[in-house]
């Protein structure tokens, strides 16, 4: 399989090389046009997939340094400044995570929870389908990478119960028995599930960065509180409407509860890896929430973690120099972070949500924040990776809308938010997406349908109870 789509590459160049002729506003500095010159054609470049997300950010970091756009002047400070984002907290908490999560899929405790709770509810289509989105909620918080665990986790799970009961991939005609709707409900508890915590999914730390950058403080436990309520009435709602708009074939499922007591046999005993492994999970949560109060912040905390990991053998150092997606994601993680630091730091973000405050400051707050939200939601059609996304309009729609008048926290815990439910939208709209497309059970066609029934259904428990919750929580 190619890398390099070499006429994708031509097209991001092209638009980089446009933009950086062209004359800087008024009231824009030269290197911070140049600056958003390659930015813009990064997120281009990841958007067409002209080359891998980390090739893509190397490539912004040697322009970044090259063109000293950060540092005009100076490239001792140009290269420095380029590479600051790799000593940014926010991306050692994500990449840390990732090690830890490792830790879940390695001793199997991640397989027995999902296994625990298809035996507890398992008796229908519907229980099932909160049986593994109920697993998925309890991996979220220390599993950051959305598609670890729901294509690592709970699809193979999920697809082996489906073809338990007959609905098999490659007949057609058998996968509206089960196999659709469980597909479609597990990806969207994944998403439901990413939404709720920091460490939910890897985006939502890159919000918690841009928002400090403007002012706005969230820790984890802000964000927890935030999103525990909206996000229960989704787990709770979405699977019920789903099953009355794409409902299941079979009905009763009698048999999954047997089947996941038989693989938990198999399992044997609770090792004490697992046990080890158990242990860290509840340390985590624990100085997570409680952290603050001793002075440990959420980064300390996932090394906390991952010193346990290690100096228990749970987890060796070579697996931690194996978890590729892992490092993956601290590179391309502090590239963007950077770059829209620095665009920050240059005045740009201000400019530009200066420029959109001229076209919507005659709007009341209350009127431009669901205007907001809807451009951010339905924006997402044209995005490939909920990362790329976020880098290119979180800041400037929280500048925006911070600028006239949106309280602060409510605006930038709503788009934190839609950071994870977007990717209902397309078979395409988030990490895990392509895992659960790629198993043929849901159509093109359905697949986008039901995702726009199941977005806006969203949007309405997001906006309507999260907004109401946020208001009785005080953040606004």
């Amino acid at each position: 399989m190619k890398e390099i789509n070499i006429k994708a590459i031509a097209i991001t160049f092209a638009i980089a090389l446009i933009i950086w002729f062209i004359p800087a506003p008024e009231g824009v500095a030269e290197n911070a046009w140049h600056l958003f010159a390659i930015f813009a054609a990064t997120i281009l470049g990841i958007i067409l997939k002209a080359a891998p997300m980390g090739t893509m950010c190397m490539m912004a970091i040697g322009f970044t340094a090259l063109t000293q756009v950060v540092a005009p002047g100076d490239a001792g400070k140009s290269i420095t400044k380029a590479l600051s984002g790799f000593g940014d907290k926010v991306i050692w908490l994500i990449g840390i995570s990732f090690f830890i999560a490792r830790g879940f899929i390695k001793t199997g405790l991640g397989n027995r929870i999902a296994f625990l709770f298809i035996r507890i509810f398992g008796k229908s289509s519907l229980g099932l389908a909160y049986g593994l989105g109920l697993a998925d909620v309890c991996l979220a918080p220390a599993i950051p990478s959305n598609t670890a665990r729901g294509g690592g986790i709970i699809y193979p799970i999920m697809k082996s119960m489906a073809i338990s009961f007959d609905s098999v991939p490659d007949k057609p005609e058998t996968h509206r028995k089960l196999g659709s709707y469980l597909t479609l409900n597990s990806y969207y508890m994944n998403l439901i599930s990413s939404s709720m915590f920091l460490t939910g999914t890897a985006s939502n730390p890159m919000c918690q960065k841009f928002a400090a950058n403007l002012g706005i403080n969230i820790t984890w436990m802000s964000w927890a509180a935030a999103g525990f309520v909206p996000g229960l009435v989704a787990f709770f709602v979405v699977p019920l409407v789903l099953y009355k708009l794409y409902p299941p074939e079979l009905k009763k499922t009698g048999d999954a509860p047997k089947m996941a007591a038989q693989k938990l046999k198999e399992m044997g005993p609770i090792s004490k890896n697992e046990w080890l492994m158990l242990l860290a999970f509840f340390i985590l949560l624990a100085l997570w929430i409680f952290g603050g109060s001793l002075s440990i912040d959420a980064t300390t905390t996932a090394f906390i973690g991952l010193t346990m990991l290690l100096l228990t053998s749970v987890l060796t150092w070579e697996d931690v120099k194996s978890e590729k997606g892992a490092w993956d994601t601290i590179v391309w993680f502090a590239v963007l972070v950077m770059m829209a630091s620095s665009l920050n730091e240059l005045g740009f973000i201000g400019w530009f949500s200066d420029l959109i405050k001229q076209k919507i400051g005659n709007m009341t707050w209350t009127i431009a924040f669901p205007v907001i939200i809807l451009v951010y939601f339905f924006s997402h059609y044209i995005f490939a990776s909920a990362t790329a996304h976020v880098a290119a309009m979180y800041a400037a729609l929280l500048g925006v809308g911070v600028a006239v008048g949106i309280p602060p926290m409510l605006l930038a815990m709503m788009l934190g938010f839609l950071g994870s439910i977007y990717g209902v939208l397309t078979h395409y709209g988030h990490g895990p997406a392509p895992v659960f497309f790629g198993s043929g059970y849901v159509d093109l066609k359905a697949w986008w349908l039901r995702g726009l029934e199941i977005g806006i259904v969203l949007l309405i428990i997001y906006m309507g109870v999260g907004g109401l919750w946020m208001k009785i929580l005080g953040y606004y």
